[in-house]
């Protein structure tokens, strides 16, 4: 541990756990930015032809933000818990609490970004069974959710 403080000097736990915080909030946000783009485009296709779909679009192409939803909750999180003084071992704890949404949100938000825009099919063929596109989507939502609960876990009881 001695080699990580010499790294960044005395608040070198603050420096990881402030890494920890950045990972945890930007690479799933990243990851819903493009998904919800994505279907964002799709939708704006999709209104173009059929205005009264606006509010059945929106609900879908809202879907892959909830991960960076996720991020933030987890990044702030651990910026509350960053102290003056703080230990290298807790940091590097932090940035390993948050690994599972950093690392599971990202593809998780693309994935689900791409269901979503394949789901636009079934609201402009057949409105009444768009539900399915949108359990198609939750389907691949449950991983975020899953790593996010292991992120706040390990956060929580540390």
């Amino acid at each position: 541990m001695e080699n990580f403080a010499y790294i960044f000097g005395e608040q070198s736990g603050m420096v990881w756990a402030a890494l920890g915080a950045a990972l945890a909030l930007m690479v799933p946000g990243i990851g819903s930015a493009i998904g919800s783009a994505d279907a964002g485009v799709a939708a704006a296709a999709l209104s173009t032809e059929e205005p009264d779909k606006f509010g059945q679009s929106l609900i879908l192409q809202t879907l892959p933000a909830s991960q960076g939803l996720y991020g933030f909750v987890i990044g702030l999180l651990i910026i509350l818990e960053i102290e003056t003084g703080m230990g290298v071992s807790d940091g590097l704890y932090y940035v390993m609490a948050a690994l599972p949404i950093t690392i599971a949100g990202y593809p998780s938000a693309r994935g689900q970004g791409r269901v979503a825009v394949a789901s636009f099919q079934i609201l402009a063929k057949q409105p009444d069974s768009v539900t399915q596109g949108l359990i198609y989507g939750i389907m691949v939502e449950m991983f975020a959710v899953l790593a996010f609960v292991g992120s706040l876990l390990l956060i929580l009881f540390k």
